[in-house]
Parts: C-alpha cells; sequence; structure tokens
C-alpha cells in the first residue's frame, strides 16, 4: 500500500455542568445548600488543523501560491510508480479535507525520458561537478509528456509508455519520470549527472538532482547492465556473460579479464549533449 499521511483526528469532550434544578417529589431541597466537590472536567483537546483545510466554499484557497507552494502540495496528491503499489502508473489522488481540494486548478507536466547510457571511453572530454570523468555518458530523449490541471477532486491516472518500461528493453536504456508545476521542463532543468547505483530515497528510488526547484517528484528507472554498453550506448555483450561492476573476482571472471578503466565501478553519468539541443515535443 502507499505511504499515506494519516491524520490524527483529536475528539473534542466538552465537560458542560448541569443546570437542573435540585427538588424532590415533595418539594423539600435534598442535598446540602453548600457546592459539592467534585473531579474537575478535562480540559479539550485542541483539535490538528490540516495542512489544506476547506473553507466554506468547500475547497482551499490557493490564491497567490507561489511555485515552491504550488510544488510541495503536488507531492502530497501524485503517487509515482513505485509509490502506487496497485497499478504500474502515475496517479493524482487526493484526500478531501487533508489536501483540499484546492479552489484553483494547478498546471502539472507528467513526463517520460528516455536514458541511454554509454561506457565513458578515455580520460579526456567533460567532467563531473567534482573534477572527475565520469564512469558512463548518457543521452536524454523526451518520450511523452501529458499535461493535468488539477485541483485534487478527482483521481487522475496516467499510463507509463510500454516501450518505455518493457522487460525485454536494451540493457543500455533506463527511463526517468519526473513530475513538474508549470509549463514543460527545458534543457537547463534536466539532470547533468545521474547516479547509477547510488543514494536511494525513502521509497527506494534513485536519487536524482534536477536543475530546477519546480519539479514535485521524479523516478529513475537504471539501465539493467551499463557495463555492457558501448561508448554509442549500443550493447557489446550479454550481461549474463559480465559480472556486474564492483562484483568480487572469481575463476571465472579473473579482475585481469575485466579490468576497471572497461567496466568501471558504477558512479555518476554525465548527459553528453547536455547543451546541444532541446528537449523534443
Amino acid at each position: 500500500m502507499p505511504v499515506v499521511a494519516a491524520l490524527a483526528v483529536a475528539v473534542l469532550f466538552t465537560g458542560g455542568c448541569s443546570s437542573a434544578r435540585d427538588t424532590s417529589l415533595s418539594g423539600d431541597p435534598s442535598g446540602s445548600a453548600t457546592g459539592v466537590s467534585g473531579s474537575p472536567s478535562p480540559s479539550p483537546t485542541p483539535s490538528l488543523t490540516p495542512p489544506y483545510p476547506t473553507g466554506a466554499s468547500g475547497c482551499h484557497d490557493n490564491e497567490g501560491w507561489t511555485v515552491e507552494e504550488s510544488r510541495d502540495w503536488v507531492r502530497l496528491v501524485v503517487d509515482t510508480p513505485k509509490e502506487n503499489y496497485e497499478d504500474d502508473e502515475v496517479k493524482v489522488a487526493g484526500l478531501p479535507g487533508y489536501d483540499g481540494p484546492l479552489c484553483r486548478k494547478i498546471t502539472v507536466q507528467v513526463e517520460f525520458w528516455k536514458l541511454v547510457y554509454g561506457v565513458a571511453n578515455g580520460a579526456d572530454g567533460d567532467r563531473l561537478s567534482d573534477g572527475t570523468r565520469p564512469d558512463y555518458y548518457f543521452d536524454i530523449r523526451r518520450v511523452k509528456r501529458v499535461e493535468l490541471h488539477t485541483d485534487a477532486s478527482v483521481e487522475q491516472k496516467i499510463a507509463l509508455p510500454a516501450s518505455l518500461y518493457a522487460t525485454d528493453r536494451s540493457p543500455c536504456e533506463g527511463a526517468l519520470l519526473s513530475i513538474t508545476v508549470g509549463k514543460p521542463l527545458t534543457s537547463k532543468e534536466l539532470p547533468k549527472e545521474v547516479e547509477v547505483g547510488g543514494g536511494e530515497d525513502l521509497w527506494g528510488r534513485a536519487t536524482v538532482d534536477f536543475r530546477s526547484k519546480r519539479v514535485a517528484d521524479h523516478e529513475l528507472s537504471e539501465p539493467s547492465a551499463p557495463q555492457v554498453c558501448s561508448p554509442d550506448g549500443k550493447p557489446t555483450a550479454d550481461p549474463a556473460d559480465v559480472p556486474t561492476p564492483g562484483s568480487q573476482p572469481t575463476d571465472l571472471y579473473p579482475t585481469d579479464l575485466y579490468p576497471t578503466d572497461l567496466y568501471p565501478t558504477p558512479d555518476r553519468s554525465f548527459d553528453i549533449g547536455d547543451v546541444l539541443r532541446s528537449p523534443t515535443p
């Protein structure tokens, strides 16, 4: 089941005092004229206010929201395929009263990108941000874009591109999903470096650094065997016949047979065409 932020509801107990008159059937007072001491009434527990409460109109007023405010709200209502365990799709679903719905719809871009990886050859050429050379280069192209106008009042679903997520896709190909507030991403907002086999977030998704504050969410599907790919992104061997980078040497795969220069330990890849093009529509 996807992780859902649970809203704790505090039940209010009102400890009112009885105002009924103290009379008996005979008309005589019953009880002492002095006040009776009892346990004090419990103080009401303050209720928790949801982050996006609805007003009298039944929606949350988002007029004048900044890009950051819109982005943070989108993160609550959009589930990526790994977050959405029920289906392989992107889903927009709100929790009424918790995240709206909003009074004004927000424009959201759901974009799918094809990444083609190749082993970096030679020590010359472009360098990573830390000054080292990349182990891999990658080329990135948009495959599909869906523009949504959402206020979380109705559920919306976007199917994944079948060819991009096919089980038999090339071992050199990866897929990147981006969910962005506003207009489509430009080439200068795309990630310039992508870590291969690197860190993961709370949901087990590989982390990717986009160069834009408009990106609300993302998900990377890495290539299955970039170590067998040529510099131009073509598989040169069967992944079953080549050990994964960083694996321990064995009698079958001694270290001198697979030098690290040819099959490097996975690090970061570099978009070699980053500044030479704009994304395809």
